[in-house]
């Protein structure tokens, strides 16, 4: 678990990303495509195509970039950077990384994954190993994800615009509840789910909120000096998606359902007819909700009451109701 530690300074310093970063997105669909076709971001009709394309030319494809990003492990530093204005400025930054940088990036992956003459080159900063990952980088770009730029800008544009009426109608606390369905926000602290404990003080440095097409779950990239980097994958949306309607997709269609039929207050038992879910699953999101602020229980004899707290209702404001 990544607990991340808000001081008010941070708090007023939370920014979007422009765009996405087409540099770490090139990065992430080659670790996706590494792995099965299965669930969530596998959804995506964009990332369908892309592996259909494949037919096992990834390897080829991407170069000494398919060692570097195996599934669900580490994604080297110097892979991401958040501050590059395009593809081409990341890539140049990513070739430009001073070798004590690369050398200790590289001594986070596997064994299996640093094997190799070239990663060898590379973690010692030798020129002909940082002109093979630049020209690998653009090759694979090129011929993958550049056809899908258009749509993964118009999906970012998207949940930009969902997160953003978010917040102008709950504010910072509604902003980091629904960031994704994983990740918890108990003031002042953020907790996202990954293997390990790990502590992140953002040092008034605050926390800059990058989009993603290709990323399975929340990934987190902490900077010293600079605001941290949380990248979120992007809500899965459609045509239909209207602003009233931005719980369902931040949320989970179940658990914002749990939310609007709160606005008349329910036992947990009411809860779970109104929505139709087990009693097991009413309880679960309830304490889900409770947790990130947007419900209020009490006890009454032996059942509990669940009503909405002023962050809920300012999440609902206004929009129709959500259904399962």
């Amino acid at each position: 678990m990544i607990s991340m530690h808000f001081s008010d300074a941070d708090l007023r310093q939370i920014t979007f990303a422009p765009a996405p970063n087409a540099l770490l997105e090139t990065v992430l669909s080659v670790r996706l495509l590494h792995g099965a076709p299965t669930g969530g971001v596998w959804s995506r009709p964009g990332v369908r195509r892309l592996h259909r394309q494949m037919r096992g030319s990834l390897a080829q494809r991407a170069g000494v970039l398919a060692p570097l990003v195996a599934p669900k492990s580490f994604v080297p530093a110097f892979l991401v950077q958040p501050d590059a204005g395009d593809f081409a400025a990341g890539v140049e930054l990513a070739s430009q990384t001073p070798s004590s940088y690369l050398a200790a990036d590289l001594s986070l992956l596997s064994p299996g994954q640093r094997a190799g003459r070239w990663a060898r080159e590379l973690a010692e900063g030798a020129p002909g190993a940082r002109r093979t990952l630049a020209g690998d980088l653009h090759r694979y770009f090129t011929s993958s994800v550049e056809p899908l730029w258009p749509r993964i800008q118009a999906e970012a544009a998207a949940d930009r615009s969902l997160r953003t009426e978010t917040l102008l109608r709950g504010g910072i606390d509604a902003l980091l509840a629904t960031l994704h369905p994983d990740c918890r926000w108990q003031p002042p602290t953020l907790r996202i789910p990954v293997d390990g404990d790990h502590d992140i003080p953002l040092r008034g440095h605050g926390l800059l909120l990058i989009p993603s097409y290709f990323a399975p779950r929340p990934m987190v990239m902490y900077r010293p000096d600079a605001a941290t980097v949380l990248v979120h994958p992007i809500v899965a949306t459609d045509r239909s998606t209207e602003p009233g309607n931005v719980l369902g997709p931040l949320l989970g269609r179940t658990r914002a359902a749990v939310l609007s039929t709160l606005r008349d207050p329910a036992t947990t038992t009411a809860v779970a007819e109104r929505v139709g879910i087990s009693l097991g699953s009413a309880s679960q999101h309830t304490t889900v909700l409770r947790n990130a602020g947007l419900v209020a229980t009490t006890r009454i004899g032996g059942a509990v009451r669940h009503t909405l707290t002023p962050l809920g209702q300012a999440l609902l404001h206004s929009g129709p109701s959500l259904r399962r």
